[in-house]
Order: structure tokens, then sequence, then C-alpha cells
């Protein structure tokens, strides 16, 4: 019987590779779409016997139909996952053209079994600390790159499920967790803090997000393929925690810095404007930017994981236990300056 292969995109990324390494634990077959030139550490020691790297480029079409040879299931993971940069469009051109391109061959291949990662980004925000399910629709005028690449995309996906091409949607949370190699944003923001000193206070608003793993996350992608309705969309959240809650829950797995009074959301934006700025000197990330700023300090991006939960078996873990393998994977894998890891006292119970 010839083997049948799933195409994962993106699968040198923190969702792409820890969801290739779950479908290979359950005796899976998979090609690992990567760029050239990609950071393969994220894949290494994987059997060869079960795992093919193929490369290309998501926005080119035929570098993706080449891949999907052999394949009668696609994981489309991959696009990018950053909050800044000095030329925008291409955050959004990524996501965007990437999709079209994926999707297009996946129609020629004749895939009938499609998964898309998007996010709880393009659902916008709730005011109040109340979670929001799938209905919620976007309320926030000219996003920031990252949300609006998502809003792009999800809107590429609509058009060619339109036109009948069998595809599922998936919109995770915040993520974190092991196997973050780049790091992702929220990776940096983890190595920011477990520089900070003990005795310092993080600025934080009110508001807050949904932190969900990314075990978690790459299982909520496996039963959307086995179990999601073609053309619906299903949030795989986690435990919604307020800034200060997030905070606060780092302070007590690292015994490091606690949360400030929460300040007010001109001071955010003020802030996000100057890390931009620095950001634009020196090239390098900033950790918050204004319209990050202006759109989610004092805003709730909480969601309900019901329908995941009910239709395709979907579960996550606490927030603690998140943050702390988080924490644990960054430092065991040198992230952090070793006289700043020396500071950290890290919980040992299991996690």
């Amino acid at each position: 019987m010839k083997q049948r292969w799933a195409l994962v995109t993106g699968a040198s990324g923190l969702v792409g590779s820890t969801l290739v390494r779950k479908l290979v634990e359950r005796g899976e077959y998979v090609k690992a779409f990567v760029r050239p030139g990609s950071d393969l550490r994220p894949l290494r020691g994987l059997p060869e016997e079960q795992v093919r790297l193929a490369y290309g480029d998501v926005r080119v079409m035929h570098t993706v139909y080449r891949a999907l040879a052999s394949c009668d299931r696609l994981y489309h993971v991959a696009s990018p996952f950053k909050f800044w940069s000095r030329h925008p469009q291409e955050i959004i051109d990524g996501a965007v053209l990437g999709t079209r391109a994926t999707l297009l061959a996946a129609r020629r291949r004749g895939i009938e079994n499609i998964v898309v990662t998007s996010s709880a980004g393009v659902l916008g925000v709730n005011k109040a600390p109340e979670p929001f399910d799938e209905e919620h629709e976007l309320n926030i005028d000219d996003p920031e790159p990252y949300v609006r690449s998502k809003v792009e995309a999800a809107k590429v996906v609509d058009e060619f499920v339109s036109e009948g091409l069998p595809v599922v949607s998936v919109l995770p949370g915040s993520i974190f967790g092991p196997g973050d190699w780049k790091p992702t944003p929220n990776g940096q923001l983890l190595v920011r803090y477990l520089k900070l000193s003990p005795g310092f206070r993080v600025p934080v608003t009110n508001g807050g997000i949904s932190v969900v793993d990314v075990d978690d996350v790459a299982e909520g992608h496996i039963q959307a393929m086995e179990q999601g309705a073609v053309g619906e969309r299903y949030l795989l959240g986690g435990e919604n925690v307020t800034f200060s809650q997030l905070i606060q829950t780092l302070s007590e797995i690292t015994g490091l810095a606690e949360p400030s009074e929460p300040k007010g959301h001109g001071m955010a934006k003020l802030l996000g404007l100057v890390c931009e700025l620095y950001a634009k000197w020196t090239n390098e990330p900033p950790p918050i930017t204004y319209k990050l700023a202006r759109d989610y300090a004092e805003s709730y991006v909480w969601v309900s994981s019901e329908k995941a939960e009910r239709e395709l078996g979907y579960s996550y873990r606490p927030a603690r236990e998140t943050l702390a393998r988080a924490v644990r994977w960054l430092l065991e894998h040198d992230y952090v300056p070793r006289a700043a890891a020396g500071r950290v006292r890290l919980e040992l119970r299991p996690i």
C-alpha cells in the first residue's frame, strides 16, 4: 500500500515543529516544508523513515505543489510571526501571498483535508474582562501588521472555501512553550523577563490574553484535521489571564520581578512609541509597539474554546504549567545569560 504523507508548512517554527513531532509520535508520515537556509534544530532527531524535508517558499505555488506530491493532508502553518518590521508590508505579504499560493497548490493537487493556522487576533478584543467566541467580529481599525496579515489571510481562506476547497481554520491564543528556538515574540517576552532583577516592577496595564501551550495547539490542529467541519473556525485558547496575573505567575515561578500597579493607556502608548523609535535605530524588535499598546493595553483577548472542546475534544493546561514549561526550556537552552539565569529560582515540582 502506498504511503500517504501530510505536508506541514512552516515546519521549522514553534507550532509547525511541535505539530511534526506529534504526528510522528502517532506513526504518521510527514513532509516538513521549510525555506532554504532555515534553522533545522527544531526538527533534529526525528526518524528519517517518517520525516522528509521539502524545501520551498509558500509564496511560490509550484514549490508547494511539488511538495504535496503523495500527500493527502495539508497543515498550512507558515506565516510571519513578528509584531514589528522596518518593512511591515513584508509581514502582510508573507501571510496573504503564502496562503493564496499554498491553497492554490492544494486545489490543483486535489487535497481534501486542509487545516490552516489563523489567530484569535482576527476576532478583535473586548474592553470588558469577558471571553468571546468565533462569532466575535474584528473591532480594531488599522491593526498592527501581524494582526492585519492574519485578517487578510483569513479572507483568502474564506474565498477558497466559498469555491469549494475543504479548509478548516484554527485560531490559537497567545502561544508559549518548549521548542521556541527562534524565539517568537512571546518567547522574547519571557527572555526579557528572565533578565530582570528580582526587585524590579514590570509595568502593566489592565487587560489580558489567553495563554495556551504549544503542545495543546498542536493537538488542536490534529483534532481539527480529524473532526473539524469544513469552512468552520475553531478557537484554540488556554487560560485567560490579566497582564498582572501573567507577570505575577512568572514571578511566583521564578522568584523574579513582580507586576506594578496597572498603568494608564496613555503611558503604554508613549512607551510603545519610544520602543519603536529605538528599534528603528538598533534594528532590534521592540518589546511593544505603538499600535500594540493602542489596541491591547486595557483590552482583553480572552477567548472561549467551548466549540473546539465540544466538537473536537480539545483541552488545554493551566497557564502556570505552560509558562513554567516555556521558562524551563529557555533556561536549559541558554537563552538567558548565566548571571541572570543564576537568579532564577525555578519551581521544582513536576510540570
